[in-house]
């Protein structure tokens, strides 16, 4: 006999049902709040209407007061009424202000090709087999390069760097480093720019992404940099590296242990790895416990995380929540590593990052 049906409770699931929904949409919006302009055309301007912005901007009054009216009910924008909208100062940082840390408009810049492939997952399900990054398109690569830029454009080298143990008089004297996983480039070309007497090297598999990293590279004028395609142009089998990263990338990965194994192998004895990665607990209990945005995370990692790791035969399938700390100090130790640090000092509110040694 089945339980009965308490309405209290259905009406709630409903609500929260249309609440991702709506969640979803708000989400396509502030998509084009950035792709178009419309955050950074509201930063600092005071109270506009959906006229005054149009005439701002050269686009459709009419589309914009719908627009500018479901950003208001989202409270996305703060409305002080007679049809006048307001972007806050604190709303200017997280999606105008590009290079500030908390800006978060740049997450949203991927979803359209994230989105896409949502017809091309059921038969991943039926399969188990996942989609390498390259299925979002150069538009996903841009988008996974907009959500981290902000962090590696003003904390990597001033805030980050000089919390490693002699990592900074390193690349001061002059060494050869490099970031694996690297994207479009974007560490690598601020770690170049503030140490030019070093030479950074990027290592990647995605197609789209190196295109835009050496469009990035050339577009700065940077000479100590260069990019590989790690399919074709691995990291080398002997010692080189003085100093080596990751960012946000090994539980992307198919075969990460394999990856780990090959920076033991090109990093110097003395050198230094750094780990930036999604913080993540150890069991599915604590991670939906402790961590506030898992629902979010755990939908990026069928979408995107858990799938490019699920792209290559027998790959590893961390997925976004998958690299837990103990797992990374056990793979690193496989692999010959013999000091590991968690940053402590560096806080992140998705991002647990560490200090390995040989």
């Amino acid at each position: 006999m089945s339980e009965p049906i308490d309405p209290e409770k259905l009406q709630a699931k409903i609500r929260q049902t249309f609440g991702y929904l709506e969640g979803a949409l708000v989400s396509g919006m502030i998509y084009l709040g950035d792709e178009l302009g419309l955050y950074r055309a509201l930063a600092g301007a005071g109270p506009q209407t959906s006229t005054s912005l149009a005439e701002t901007t050269g686009l459709d009054e009419r589309w914009l007061r719908e627009w500018l009216r479901g950003q208001a009910a989202a409270g996305l924008l703060d409305y002080p009424g007679e049809g006048q909208f307001e972007l806050s100062a604190e709303g200017a940082i997280v999606l105008a202000e590009e290079n500030h840390p908390a800006f978060a408009a740049g997450g949203f810049g991927g979803l359209p090709a994230q989105l896409a492939v949502l017809d091309r997952l059921p038969e991943a399900f039926r399969t188990g087999r996942g989609l390498p990054y390259d299925a979002f398109g150069e538009e996903g690569s841009r988008g996974i390069e907009r959500s981290f830029a902000p962090w590696f454009r003003s904390l990597l080298v001033p805030l980050a760097l000089p919390k490693l143990d002699g990592v900074v008089a390193k690349l001061e004297s002059g060494v050869e480093a490099a970031d694996v996983g690297c994207g479009t480039g974007v560490a690598v070309l601020e770690m170049a720019k503030a140490f030019p007497h070093s030479r950074i090297h990027g290592y990647e598999i995605s197609e789209h992404a190196l295109k835009l990293a050496e469009r990035n590279r050339q577009d700065a004028g940077i000479e100590n940099a260069e990019f590989h395609d790690a399919r074709t142009d691995p990291l080398p089998d002997t010692p080189r590296f003085d100093f080596v990263t990751t960012f946000d990338c090994l539980h992307d990965m198919a075969h990460p242990q394999r990856v780990i194994q090959g920076i033991r192998r090109a990093i110097r004895d003395d050198g230094t790895w750094f780990i930036a990665d999604i913080k993540a607990k150890e069991t599915f209990e604590e991670n939906m416990e402790e961590n506030p945005m898992a629902a979010l995370m755990y939908g990026f990692s069928v979408l995107s995380c858990m799938s490019s790791a699920l792209s290559e035969p027998d790959g590893m399938g961390l997925g976004t929540l998958g690299l837990h700390e103990g797992l990374a100090r056990q793979l690193a130790e496989e692999a010959g590593f013999t000091r590991f640090r968690r940053c402590e000092e560096l806080e992140h509110p998705m991002n647990a990052y560490y200090e390995v040694r040989p």
